[in-house]
Formats: structure tokens, sequence, C-alpha cells
């Protein structure tokens, strides 16, 4: 078990020291502004929606290891699917993010590399980190103007 758990640190780390698709999106048609004043995260993420497909995302922004990577993940696996597709993602990668540390949870079905972020459940305080970016894309997708905040 150790060596899947340095298996994901490795995935984590990589998508923090080399995100995917970190960059404004000049014609993103979707908009939101995610902070997480625990630890001073912040992102702004871009996505161009196109017949209710997402074609094309990215983020801006700074952030710890743990928030950066999920945003660099997320926005991996977001390409090409549908608005239904993603908030259906969200609700399993939120299930996996805070589900209880104390209680097995196996069901990663579906969410790919995503899985590699399971580990947040252990510690609380990163779990506000883990789900940032997803909060947002989520305001994003519903047009909301307000700037998203996990407090």
């Amino acid at each position: 078990m150790s060596d899947l758990r340095e298996l994901y640190q490795e995935t984590i780390f990589d998508h923090y020291r080399r995100p995917r698709n970190c960059h404004a999106l000049p014609d993103a048609n979707r908009r939101a502004e995610g902070y997480n004043p625990l630890c001073g995260d912040r992102i702004t993420l871009y996505l161009r929606v196109e017949d209710g497909i997402v074609k094309d995302v990215g983020f801006e922004g700074a952030g710890c290891a743990i928030a950066t990577a999920s945003a660099s993940l997320m926005t991996e696996a977001l390409k090409g699917r549908t608005e239904a597709e993603v908030d259906a993602l969200f609700e399993r990668f939120h299930a996996m993010a805070t589900a209880p540390a104390d209680r097995p949870f196996d069901d990663t079905t579906g969410l790919g590399k995503l899985a590699v972020l399971a580990g947040v459940r252990e510690f609380p305080a990163r779990i506000k980190c883990a789900t940032l970016a997803w909060h947002t894309l989520r305001a994003a997708l519903r047009d909301q103007g307000d700037t998203v905040s996990t407090e």
C-alpha cells in the first residue's frame, strides 16, 4: 500500500510543479473566482462551453500543492464532457474528498487520476484545498458572479 501512496504523492507533486491548463482563456464564456482563506489559495477558473460541452478550460491562481494539483487534475478531466457529466463528476469527487476518514471509501469509479486526491480526507484542513477548484467550477457552470469561498 505504501507504493500506491508514494505514486499518489508523486502525481500530486507533478501536477503542483507543472500544472496543466494553467493559463487564462481569452475566449472563455464562463468564469468564476475561488478563495480559501484558511491557507490563502486563490483560483480563477475559465471555461468555454459550447452546446453544453466543455470545449476548453484553464485556470490561474496561487495555492498550496493540494489546491494546485486538484485544479490541474480537474481541468484535465473536464475537456469534452457535457455539463451533466461535469456535475456528476463534481458529486463523485466531492463524495470521495469529504467521506469520513475513519470509514473505507473504495469506490473511485469514474474518477480516473482524480483518485490520487482521496488521501486528503485524512487531513480535514486539506479538504478545502482539494475542493476549492471544484466549488469554483460549479459556480462557473452556474454563471454565479460572487467569489466562491471555502468558509
